[in-house]
């Protein structure tokens, strides 16, 4: 075990949820620690490019991927969403308080250093492909999570 070493399980596509996750990540990695955030599930969704690219897909994961929000600036909040106007909402008030949106803190966490892994079993049940996530993440599955985990003096679960 490493004392600088920290890991993330980022399972919710929630925005608070998210923010908090790379706040944690960021403040981590600006204080010296190595920092593996695994993004699995719903957590997918903050990875995806914001515009849609052409990927040859089956009509289930076609129609799944439209019901999903496409990137960061398209999440909800897990509470008090309101149809996307909390969210809204949200974000005008970070605006004001001068605090980073999600792409900021996201580009925040790259520069960085901190790795992002997205799962590739979640990837396949939920028909995402390498080309709709962002650039300058890595894909691998829940072994490679817990190795970095079992290496690490801190492990979250963002859910």
């Amino acid at each position: 075990m490493q004392q600088n070493k920290k890991t993330l399980i980022v399972f919710s596509g929630d925005l608070d949820k998210a923010l908090a996750a790379f706040i944690i990540a960021n403040g981590a990695a600006a204080m010296g620690s190595e920092v593996t955030m695994f993004f699995t599930f719903w957590g997918l969704n903050i990875l995806r490019r914001a515009k849609g690219v052409h990927v040859k897909k089956s009509f289930l994961e076609r129609l799944f991927g439209s019901m999903m929000p496409r990137g960061a600036n398209k999440l909800g909040l897990s509470k008090l969403n309101f149809g996307g106007l909390g969210a809204k909402l949200m974000k005008f008030i970070m605006k004001q308080k001068n605090v980073n949106t999600l792409p900021e803190l996201i580009e925040q966490a790259q520069a960085l250093g901190v790795k992002m892994v997205a799962c590739s079993m979640s990837m396949d049940v939920m028909g995402i492909r390498p080309e709709e996530l962002i650039e300058g993440i890595e894909y691998a599955g829940v072994a490679t999570y817990l190795g970095e985990a079992d290496e690490a003096n801190v492990n979250l679960f963002i859910g």
